[in-house]
């Protein structure tokens, strides 16, 4: 799928449209905003996992936006090596931002760990 996919793209409007509309708001919200700060990703919706993936050119998988019926979850592939006190998981690879429907988006602290994660693996 093109990099200029947007949350409004049909594939990920079906996915998103399976979930509450509180929750689908939120979720294409942090999409957009990903496709804000690296218009290099290209995205993907996964209707197996109910995702939406986000992969670099050059770093490959680097994030996900997970919906969940109660709350978004931005889970980075290799979290566990990035540091932000908004990361929250226990797992040995993967961590995860939790968000709630209507929450800020904190952007500052998102791109930087964007930045990180492509960093990590390019």
């Amino acid at each position: 799928m093109p990099s200029s996919m947007s949350p409004a793209d049909p594939e990920i409007a079906r996915l998103l449209a399976t979930f509450p509309e509180p929750i689908a708001a939120t979720a294409a919200q942090l999409v957009a905003l990903l496709l804000e700060l690296r218009p290099d990703f290209v995205v993907r919706a996964r209707f197996g996992w109910r995702s939406v993936n986000f992969r670099h050119p050059e770093a490959g998988h680097v994030c996900a936006v997970f919906p969940h019926p109660d709350r978004v979850s931005l889970i980075f592939e290799h979290g566990r090596l990035l540091d932000s006190p908004l990361l929250e998981g226990e797992t040995s690879r993967v961590r995860f931002i939790r968000f709630l429907p209507g929450a800020e988006l904190p952007v500052d602290e998102i791109s930087i760990l964007l930045a990180q994660a492509i960093a990590l693996k390019a």
